[in-house]
């Protein structure tokens, strides 16, 4: 079944000049099968630079709403319009013109991980790949950063020239990640360093022996002469650590951090949307316009 579905994926994807993006969230069988696996700011270069007539981004919503803003002229489809990012709307009403009048000198930074909305109210966006750099090189000393707190917090420890205003938002599945989970973690697994994503909450980060985005990890493991490793991010992450990695262990926490929105992105759903083009993602002209801005900003200063 999972063969023909595959063969039939690959037809369609063929016969419509097609492209598949993939977060590392999303299901093994799903990153095995597609064009290009990344994180948010890898994969929003690829959108911006493809030739292919239809992307299908397996991500969550707020993923394949930037691919449509990079590329308003292409078709890009999601096989679930209802994966989501509860962090991408973590931002009260009315709280960005609030910091702008409060603060002179601000700018608005922006974490890719939000809707088209915030990202239209906003300076520049970001990743966790590139969000230090960016913000180091940004003329302004105060920075209100939307809306994950935690990754906010971090960059403030690493910029420290910056007056970095924190949003209260947060990443539900990093944020469960316990003290107590790491730690037991270490004592099964005493010669393991503990890689973790800057989305964790700060005593997470503060057992941790490198911090950084998802490819960074990726990145950290692979060339580490270290052979253990406990991964504190999303779990999906655990098929690419161990494609490039096979003689390496990796662990999680006990309670295995899981988003269930990257996981709708499955085979069955994937083969629909490409028989059927359904579940095509729309921005209007003025969003699209005013999103594109900040977007724009983070590729040329992320080069």
């Amino acid at each position: 079944m999972k063969t023909q579905i595959v063969r039939e994926i690959l037809q369609l994807k063929e016969e419509k000049n097609a492209v598949i993006l993939a977060h590392y969230y999303a299901p093994a069988e799903v990153q095995e099968i597609a064009d290009f696996v990344g994180d948010s700011f890898y994969l929003a270069k690829i959108a911006k630079k493809t030739n292919a007539d239809i992307i299908v981004f397996c991500g969550v919503s707020f993923m394949g709403e930037s691919a449509k803003i990079l590329n308003p002229d292409k078709k890009v489809l999601v096989p679930d319009l209802t994966a989501d990012c509860p962090m991408a709307h973590m931002v009260a009403p009315g709280k960005i013109e609030q910091m702008r009048s409060k603060y002179e000198d601000l700018a608005v930074v922006c974490y890719i991980n939000s809707t088209a909305e915030l990202k239209a109210k906003s300076d520049v966006c970001v990743t966790s790949s590139n969000a230090i750099s960016i913000v180091k090189s940004l003329p302004n000393r105060n920075i209100f950063f939307i809306p994950d707190k935690n990754l906010g917090s971090f960059i403030a420890q690493k910029v420290p020239e910056k007056n970095i205003i924190l949003n209260d938002g947060y990443c539900p599945v990093h944020g469960a990640i316990t003290v107590k989970e790491v730690m037991d973690a270490k004592l099964k697994h005493p010669n393991a360093q503990v890689l973790t994503h800057p989305e964790c909450e700060p005593e997470i980060l503060a057992l941790s022996d490198y911090i950084g985005s998802t490819s960074d990890i990726i990145s950290y493991a692979s060339a580490s002469a270290c052979d253990e490793f406990i991964i504190c991010t999303e779990d999906g992450v655990e098929y690419k650590l161990r494609s490039d990695n096979p003689a390496k262990k990796f662990y999680f926490p006990q309670n295995r951090p899981c988003c269930a929105d990257m996981k709708l992105n499955t085979l069955e759903k994937l083969l629909h949307v490409l028989k059927t083009e359904e579940n095509e993602i729309t921005a209007n002209d003025e969003l699209r316009e005013t999103s594109l801005i900040p977007l724009n900003a983070m590729l040329e200063l992320a080069r």
